[in-house]
């Protein structure tokens, strides 16, 4: 795991901490309901701002998106090997997704949906920012691929019966304004042995003191604010929210960064980054 300058961890996670309390006693933070925004709609708008601010780095390597980059060679290693397992495909093929149908939700500039695209799945990408999805409709046709990009959100596509075979739910959910709702939402639109992937962060003081002291206050992997600490999903409430959406989890795997590598690595451990495999019942 990355280690952090010990003293810049010393000094900023209990301040850090105590503004989330102050912010937390006094109103101040978004809470989950966020008065339910008259709960049509699982999406937070501040959320959706805060990424739409970004949506020209999206395909910068070295911008606001750089640890995303970084982060993609792992996230969809697993994700191959596991659809490749389940659907009993060549994991050795060129295209072995061949005739799935893939949802990407929460895609911001496609960069999972284009990769997922080439291993040759149908892919819809959906997000509810409208610059983030220009972004990555123009990308992808310069890259000649076909990908079925929308702004939308996963009620209007439960509530249209869409239908995927795979939903890629990928550091998204932390995001959201009801957690158990948009997982609820998105499992609708799986038939029975439909995979969802779940990407997110454990809240624990680890993650507090990497994901956000570390990467936005110390290293600026990320700007300041992309994460609140009392957001993040410990792997046990999200396996509660998948069984109540009808999925059972089939595996959970943690993510870790490797200063030797430069790379992000699959792991046992899941303190921090981790991702599940569900599958609906």
């Amino acid at each position: 795991m990355l280690e952090f300058p010990t003293a810049a961890l010393v000094i900023l996670t209990p301040l850090l901490i105590c503004k989330c309390y102050v912010m937390r006693k006094f109103g101040l933070m978004r809470e989950t309901g966020m008065a339910k925004q008259a709960l049509t709609s699982t999406i937070d708008a501040g959320e959706v701002a805060k990424f739409t601010a970004l949506a020209e780095q999206w395909w910068d390597p070295k911008g606001q998106f750089a640890v995303l980059h970084k982060f993609n060679p792992v996230r969809i290693a697993y994700i191959k090997a596991q659809i490749c397992a389940h659907f009993s495909r060549d994991p050795l093929s060129l295209r072995p997704f061949e005739g799935l149908r893939i949802l990407d939700i929460g895609c911001g500039g496609g960069l999972l949906s284009e990769p997922i695209a080439r291993l040759g799945a149908s892919v819809v990408g959906v997000d509810p920012a409208e610059k983030n999805i220009r972004t990555a409709q123009v990308h992808a046709e310069a890259q000649g691929l076909q990908i079925d990009f929308r702004v939308a959100t996963a009620e209007e596509l439960a509530a249209a019966g869409e239908k995927f075979d795979v939903i890629l739910n990928m550091e998204v959910i932390e995001h959201v304004l009801e957690p158990a709702e948009f997982v609820a939402r998105c499992a609708d639109m799986l038939d029975p042995g439909g995979l969802m992937f779940i990407a997110t962060i454990n809240r624990t003081f680890r993650s507090f003191a990497l994901a956000i002291v570390g990467a936005e206050y110390v290293l600026g992997w990320l700007p300041r604010g992309t994460h609140q600490w009392e957001r993040f999903i410990t792997p046990d409430e999200l396996s509660a929210m998948a069984e109540a959406a009808g999925l059972r989890t089939r595996d959970l795997a943690g993510v870790r960064f490797n200063p030797l590598t430069n790379s992000w690595q699959q792991t046992d451990d899941v303190a921090v980054n981790y991702m599940t495999l569900t599958e609906k019942m």
